[in-house]
C-alpha cells in the first residue's frame, strides 16, 4: 500500500467529537482553507489529546497553502489574521478570543540543532516526517473526523510509547530540544520507554549546550509536574541526561523530589514546577541554577525562598513573614505539614508607629524598632486582637522610654 496517499488506519480511525469542534468559526475556517478538497487538516496536540480524552487547549491546522494565500483567504473572509511567523509559514488566526494558528505544510532544507530552514511543500508526508514523534505526526479531516497516520503513532500512542519519527540521532541533530521534549511527553504520555530513543537522548544528551538556558527552563518545568516526572526525573539523572547542564540535578535530588511529590499526593496540595525544581537542587544551588536559566525574578526569588526551612516560630508564623504560598513551598519541603495554613490568609498588624508615638516615644528609629517587638509578641501569640495588642503596645513602650 502507498502510504503517501493512503495513510488512513485499517480500520479507519475517526476522532472523537471534543468541545473545542464546535468552537464559534472553526468551521467557517476550515471551510475557507479548503478542507472540504483536502486541503486543510486538524494536526499534533489537539489530535493527539482528543484521541486520548483529554482537554484540548490550543488548535492547529495545517494546510497546503501558501502563506500570504492563507492570509488573503482569512481577510477576504473577514477573519482576523495574524502574520505571526510566515517565514515558518505560520499565520494566526483570531476566532473571537481563540486564536488558532495555520501552518503550511513544510520540509527542512536545513538545521542547526536550534533553528530549521524550511520550504513549504504539498506533500502530507513530507510535513508528516519532519516532526519529532509519532503520536504528533496525526492528522484530522475537520468535517469527518478520519485520522491520517504515516508513522504508526496511533498504535504508540495506544501502546503509551513516545517514539521518534524515523532515525532518533536525525531528529536529534535537527532540533537538540527534541532530547527533553523525548522525557517530557514520556512523563505526560507514557507507559513504557522507548529503547532508541532513550539511547539516542543518552548518546546525545551533550548537544543540550548548544540551547538556550530559557528553552531549557521551559521544558523541563513543564516537565516536572507531568504525570510521572518522578520516574522520568530519575530516569534523565541515571542516564546523564542533565548533566552538562544541570549539573547540580542528582541522584540525592531526584530521591527529594520523589519524597516532595508524595508529601503533595497525601496533603492534597497540587504540584508546582518551581517547588519542584527546588526539590531537585542543592539549597545553595538555588539561585545561581535560577539565574542561568534565566527564570522570571517571581520564580527566583519563590525558588531560593523555598528551601530555607520551615522557621522555628511554627507555620502560621512562616505565612505571615513569608506568605502562604512560600510558607507552604518551605514546609513540604521540610517534610511538614502544610494543611494548618492552606486557607491561611495572614492578618495585618492591627496598630501603627503613630499609636507608639502617642504612648509617648519619639519619632524614627526607636518606633519602628519598638513596632518590631509589638509585631513579634502578636505573632507569638498568634495574632490576638486589637485590644490585646493594644496591651501588649503599653508594656513595650513603657520598656522602650
Amino acid at each position: 500500500m502507498d502510504v503517501t496517499r493512503h495513510p488512513v488506519a485499517s480500520p479507519p480511525v475517526t476522532l472523537p467529537d471534543a468541545k473545542w469542534r464546535h468552537w464559534p468559526g472553526l468551521d467557517r475556517l476550515a471551510e475557507v482553507l479548503g478542507a472540504a478538497a483536502g486541503e486543510a487538516r486538524f494536526v499534533g496536540g489537539a489530535v493527539r489529546d482528543t484521541l486520548l480524552g483529554i482537554p484540548v487547549a490550543d488548535v492547529d491546522i495545517a494546510t497546503c497553502h501558501a502563506p500570504a494565500d492563507v492570509m488573503t483567504r482569512l481577510k477576504a473572509a473577514g477573519i482576523r489574521a495574524v502574520p505571526t511567523g510566515l517565514a515558518h509559514g505560520t499565520v494566526t488566526a483570531i476566532l473571537g478570543d481563540r486564536p488558532v494558528e495555520v501552518t503550511t505544510l513544510r520540509r527542512d532544507l536545513s538545521t542547526d540543532g536550534r533553528h530549521a530552514v524550511v520550504a513549504f511543500t504539498d506533500d502530507w508526508r513530507a510535513d508528516a516526517g519532519r516532526r519529532d514523534f509519532t503520536m504528533n505526526a496525526l492528522y484530522a479531516d475537520p468535517a469527518s473526523g478520519t485520522v491520517y497516520d504515516w508513522f504508526d503513532g496511533l498504535a504508540d500512542l495506544a501502546a503509551g510509547r513516545v517514539r521518534f519519527i524515523g532515525d532518533p540521532l536525525q531528529r536529534i541533530a535537527e532540533d537538540h530540544l527534541r532530547i527533553l521534549r523525548f522525557f517530557r511527553f514520556h512523563a505526560r504520555f507514557g507507559d513504557r520507554i522507548d529503547d532508541a530513543g532513550l539511547a539516542a537522548c543518552a548518546a546525545r544528551a551533550n548537544d543540550l549546550m548548544a540551547l538556550s538556558r530559557e528553552r531549557i527552563a521551559a521544558e523541563l518545568l513543564k516537565l516536572l509536574v507531568a504525570r510521572a516526572a518522578v520516574s522520568v526525573t530519575q530516569l534523565m539523572v541515571e542516564h546523564g541526561i542533565l548533566r552538562a547542564v544541570l549539573p547540580e540535578i542528582d541522584a540525592t535530588g531526584a530521591a527529594r523530589l520523589a519524597d516532595l511529590a508524595a508529601r503533595e499526593e497525601a496533603t492534597g496540595i497540587a504540584p508546582n514546577p518551581i517547588r519542584r525544581l527546588a526539590a531537585l537542587l542543592p539549597p545553595e544551588a538555588a539561585d545561581p541554577v535560577g539565574a542561568r536559566l534565566k527564570l522570571s525574578n517571581q520564580q527566583r526569588r519563590r525558588l531560593a525562598a523555598a528551601t530555607a526551612g520551615p522557621g522555628p516560630e511554627g507555620p502560621y508564623a512562616l505565612a505571615y513573614r513569608a506568605g502562604t504560598e512560600s510558607a507552604v513551598d518551605r514546609l513540604l519541603l521540610a517534610g511538614e505539614d502544610p494543611g494548618p495554613i492552606r486557607d491561611f490568609t495572614p492578618p495585618r498588624l492591627p496598630i501603627s508607629g503613630g499609636a507608639l508615638v502617642a504612648r509617648g516615644l519619639d519619632r524614627g528609629p526607636a518606633v519602628a524598632a519598638a513596632l518590631h517587638r509589638v509585631e513579634d509578641r502578636w505573632i507569638a501569640e498568634g495574632f490576638p486582637d486589637r485590644a490585646r495588642v493594644d496591651r501588649i503596645a503599653d508594656e513595650v513602650a513603657g520598656l522602650t522610654l
